[in-house]
């Protein structure tokens, strides 16, 4: 008979084997795939998703720390990890939740060869779904898969190129706009030969520095430059020429390519080291054309330049000078672009017609934020040739089942101004620090460096050991709030309100000054009401500039004020003069609402954490305090109703132009009409519409 171990005895036995065992080893890690998934559009940051069986499914936050997320960003072609992020902050998965326990060296070049349960053993729910945020440079030679066909260094093709100047003017130029070509192979720069040199050639050269279109050189001049030098004997030239890895030998281009590395490129001669490359020949030299942004001034007395035409495209919300997501004015409206069909041909089109280079990148799924109203195209289909982004073929993007998360954005190259070699420092103020060299600085933010800005003559700032200087704190991506300006129009109406009614309001500053000297409890005010819909199409929530603890308790409404002055309000005569105005705190910042597939993250109650997500909206409604205009002391006449959002810049955003709502305003003093609703940067200045032709006319009577 043989003894068997009590029950409890084996259960230890059990417990102690587990402990001891090792974690499994996932199999196939070449064929593991992930992806990051999640509200936002950001394609560094979101919940990590591994394809596992032809399945996507989630990870498991527990013992997931900076080790594995590094794992995991590298896998995706990211250079590292910032943080990561639990309990399911980008959202709960759906599906299986493949890996568990999770734990890497963190030299594994796969999320696959890192330890885990195994795949499929978790005892974890989707709200414990593990994200990741990554750095968002990403590794060189990387191709990915999200940012379409971005063409770069790739193995042995050609990397980079630069204009090596050569006479005296060119090289006092910024940006350098004319020289020989050079253009880095396998890491060394090369000279590349003129036989057979084109101006196609010229024109994907200069696309790729930053210049939309190419100009002719004076070939005869820079030969006999070329012919002084190899006779000379203190230069090198004639022994450097004479050696095949000197040269890149023939390159051909159509001229709609977006980079170098697309062209037919012959490297060295057919039969190599037997035939010496370009015999006869020199290097090629290129004239760019630089966009009117990035020309010197000219100023000439007493004549004026004629105004340029204003471009039909443009780019918003990119937090570099020429990126952003795709915008086209298409009858007198701007709307957004589909990326059905989107790449990097289109995009350059795009980019040389608002005076950059060919495009860097060609990007879909709205990854620049999401736009707001009308989608104007879809399927553009570009050859490279066409000036415009209209002359290329297209279709109706209002019929092609387009929604707003398929908007398509642009990186453009641009010239190389030097300005990131600037000493710009931020620093806490020292008592060596005394000098003040700028002051009064003024920009739109259209500029390329401080030194473009508006300032002082003299400086007018007291020396007083740097307790005056100004600081930045920088970031790559920030939100971008958009009134919904047909939702203002559709719910204006005017309410004669007893003044037993408005204490708190009258307590919190919503009344015009007349309404001190009124007979309280008696009497009225008649209040201009309405709705507003914010959303924030940036690309980062938004989020108060102070924390709770210093958020402003007002005991009437007893509610906090996280932005004490969060929108104006203000009623104007046609030409600018304030006749009334109101201002919104926000008292109450939240997600009221976020489109299938996002998740409110913010909500007041119970004195939780203020904000808007992005692509998510905050709502104010009409029959809520201060949610108006007091216009009691305001006249029958025509007005322009103007509501503007964030008014003093106290949190950055990606762009402010379109902060400004305005409407065109009729008040007979007994009824209101608002009509042509529009965000400041929806329509041109010309393009006001009259009241006639305005279709969505509400007659409002008090």
């Amino acid at each position: 008979m043989m003894w068997s171990p009590p029950p409890t005895l084996s259960l230890l036995l059990l417990c102690l084997l587990l402990r001891q065992a090792p974690l499994s080893r996932p199999q196939s890690p070449s064929t593991t795939k992930l992806r990051l998934v999640g509200p936002g559009s950001r394609p560094e940051e979101g919940r990590l998703e591994v394809l596992y069986q032809g399945q996507w499914g989630t990870v498991c936050d527990d013992d997931f720390a900076l080790q594995e997320a590094t794992v995991a960003c590298r896998q995706l072609g990211f250079e590292g990890a910032l943080t990561w992020a639990h309990s399911a902050k980008y959202g709960p998965g759906e599906g299986p939740i493949w890996l568990d326990n999770v734990r890497c060296v963190g030299t594994e070049s796969s999320l696959g060869q890192c330890g885990s349960n195994g795949w499929g053993v978790s005892d974890c729910s989707h709200s414990e779904d593990v994200g990741v945020v990554c750095q968002p440079q990403r590794q060189r030679g990387y191709l990915s898969e999200r940012v379409s066909n971005a063409l770069g260094p790739q193995g042995r093709r050609l990397e980079e190129v630069r204009l090596k100047p050569i006479l005296a003017s060119a090289k006092r130029r910024n940006p350098v706009t004319e020289g020989a070509v050079e253009v880095k192979y396998e890491g060394h720069w090369r000279q590349v030969c003129d036989q057979g040199w084109t101006r196609n050639n010229s024109k994907v050269v200069c696309g790729m520095l930053g210049f939309p279109s190419e100009a002719p050189v004076n070939s005869h001049y820079y030969r006999k430059v070329w012919n002084s030098k190899m006779r000379d004997p203190r230069f090198r030239l004639k022994s450097l020429a004479q050696k095949n890895s000197f040269w890149i030998h023939r390159v051909n281009c159509l001229g709609m390519e977006p980079h170098i590395a697309s062209c037919q490129v012959q490297v060295a001669p057919a039969r190599g080291k037997l035939q010496p490359a370009c015999l006869g020949g020199m290097h090629a030299v290129v004239s760019c054309v630089a966009g009117p942004r990035f020309r010197p001034l000219k100023a000439k007395p007493g004549r004026k330049e004629p105004r340029a035409e204003e471009p039909r495209v443009r780019l918003r919300s990119g937090a570099q000078v020429g990126e952003g997501r795709v915008e086209v004015l298409k009858n007198r409206q701007w709307g957004t672009v589909c990326d059905h069909g989107w790449n990097l041909i289109s995009a350059s089109v795009v980019c040389r017609q608002l005076g950059f280079g060919s495009a860097r990148e060609a990007l879909f799924g709205a990854q620049l934020g999401q736009g707001l109203g009308l989608i104007h195209l879809s399927e553009v289909r570009c050859k490279g040739s066409e000036r415009t982004l209209s002359e290329c073929p297209s279709l109706d993007g209002s019929r092609n089942g387009c929604q707003h998360e398929n908007d398509a954005a642009v990186r453009c190259n641009v010239p190389n101004m030097g300005f990131q070699n600037q000493d710009t420092w931020y620093w806490q103020a020292t008592a060596g620090a005394e000098e003040v060299v700028m002051s009064g600085v003024r920009c739109s933010g259209t500029e390329l460096a401080l030194q473009q800005c508006q300032r002082h003559g003299p400086v007018h700032c007291s020396h007083n050991t740097g307790r005056g200087s100004a600081g930045v704190s920088c970031t790559d991506s920030a939100p971008d709030l958009v009134m919904n300006a047909q939702l203002v129009q559709e719910t204006a109406y005017l309410e004669d309100r007893p003044l037993s009614q408005l204490y708190c309001a009258h307590e919190e500053n919503c009344l015009s000054k007349s309404a001190d000297h009124m007979d309280w409890p008696y009497g009225h005010r008649r209040l201009l009401r309405f709705s507003s819909q914010i959303f924030n199409l940036g690309r980062a929530d938004f989020r108060p500039k102070t924390g709770r603890h210093s958020w402003i308790w007002h005991q009437c409404h007893m509610h906090y004020h996280s932005i004490e002055v969060f929108t104006h309000y203000d009623l104007l005569t046609l030409n600018g003069s304030k006749v009334a105005e109101g201002h919104k705190a926000s008292f109450c910042l939240e997600d009221t609402n976020c489109p299938a597939g996002l998740q409110r993250r913010y909500a007041c109650a119970n004195f939780g954490e203020q904000g808007v997500t992005v692509g998510c909206w905050d709502t104010y409604r009409h029959d809520i305090d201060c949610q108006w205009v007091d216009i009691t002391d305001v006249g029958p006449g025509d007005y322009i109703f103007q509501v503007v959002v964030n008014p003093k810049y106290e949190v950055a955003e990606s762009d402010f132009s379109n902060n400004m709502m305005q409407c065109r305003c009729k008040y007979n003093g007994h009824q209101v009409w608002l009509h042509n609703c529009h965000t400041g940067d929806s329509y041109r200045a010309n393009a006001e519409l009259s009241l006639e032709q305005e279709q969505r006319l509400r007659n409002n009577l008090i």
